[in-house]
């Protein structure tokens, strides 16, 4: 159990029967009434996001999640299957466990599968990537106002806005997290 007033960023913890990760908080002590402590939570399942307020004293279940490493193999249409390197125990997943936690991720790249009491939920990719350029336009010489980008098509399907010069066929780094164009490799 963890109590409200111990709340910091990145505890995950269970919450009317849903596993929460606190992406914000905030402790209030108003001129009147009792201090709270006002957080947002996002619900590791669905990936939503709600604000809840919390009294300091309040207690709540932390939750144990479990991270494993395991490779990604392959998709067959409906289900994405993953290998346990040193097991070799797969594991085949549909989108909805997924989302789209999986668009900057190739075949055989390794990734974290997320659990909660051996039930999977979700992947964890890698926190960068690099990926190839397989689809975007000419960046044309002069057209060079400050920050100018374009969208360009990676070879996993997924769109990045990249800056003018870059051309298909050059690798790109890639920050998972956000989706953002870091450099060129």
């Amino acid at each position: 159990m963890i109590s409200a007033g111990d709340f910091r960023n990145g505890v995950t913890i269970e919450y009317e029967g849903e596993i929460y990760v606190v992406i914000e908080f905030q402790h209030v002590k108003p001129g009147k009434g009792a201090a709270f402590v006002r957080t947002k939570l996002k619900n590791l399942k669905s990936g939503g996001v709600v604000e809840k307020t919390f009294r300091p004293t309040e207690k709540v279940p932390k939750a144990h999640i479990e991270r494993k490493d395991m490779q990604y193999l392959y998709n067959d249409g409906e289900l994405y299957h993953f290998m346990d390197v040193e097991t070799y125990d797969q594991i085949a997943l549909n989108e909805d466990q997924l989302g789209d936690s999986l668009k900057f991720v190739k075949e055989n790249d390794m990734v974290k599968i997320l659990s909660h009491k051996g039930i999977v939920f979700g992947i964890e990719p890698p926190l960068f990537v690099e990926l190839e350029v397989t689809s975007t336009e000419p960046g044309f010489k002069g057209d060079t106002a400050t920050g100018a980008t374009k969208p360009a098509i990676v070879e996993t399907g997924a769109t990045v806005n990249v800056p003018l010069f870059v051309e298909i066929g050059d690798k790109i780094k890639i920050d998972t997290r956000t989706g953002e164009y870091l450099s060129r490799v």
